[in-house]
């Protein structure tokens, strides 16, 4: 379990994230056009998870375009953003805000990515969403970082995770 806060306010997620050197725990999220997506529907490309609440929230927003402003150049790899956003919020927000070099990824049918990467928040007001955080897998789904972002409301290190992929 992982201490973060939400305005200053504890609250904790289900575990830690995957150690750095260990391989990704593969998952099932729903695609925008409602298909299943696994590690395998991106192998051997190097993978950046961008974790978030909830694209309906400024940070996540923030994030999501900073990443896919950095991801147009990299044809090597894929930036997936997770949350627990349907599907058609996902696809209407990326729609709005020009979003073509992330794909977003909902937890709509089962919640065992948040759990599987010790993201799910426990307790306080976002009780079953995701905690914000950045994984960075290589070619081969092995962890080369993670970022545990201390504060909901805070941006992750785009600079460390972009470096790192």
């Amino acid at each position: 379990m992982a201490d973060i806060t939400l305005k200053g306010n504890p609250i904790h997620t289900s575990g830690d994230l995957p150690a750095v050197g260990s391989t990704a725990p593969d998952f099932s999220l729903v695609a925008p056009d409602l298909s299943d997506a696994s590690l395998a529907t991106y192998a051997g490309k190097k993978k950046l998870l961008n974790i978030v609440p909830s694209l309906d929230t400024a940070t996540c927003a923030i994030s999501t375009q900073k990443f896919n402003s950095a991801m147009a150049d990299k044809s090597d790899a894929v930036a997936l953003v997770i949350s627990a956003d349907l599907p058609f919020a996902s696809k209407r927000f990326c729609g709005a805000e020009g979003i073509e070099n992330v794909i977003s990824l909902s937890m709509m049918r089962s919640k065992s990515f948040a759990k599987d990467y010790g993201m799910l928040i426990t307790d306080g007001p976002l009780a079953g969403l995701c905690a914000r955080g950045v994984v960075v897998l290589d070619e081969n789904n092995q962890v080369i970082y993670t970022q545990l972002v201390p504060e909901i409301g805070q941006e992750p290190d785009y600079d460390a995770a972009l470096a790192a992929l």
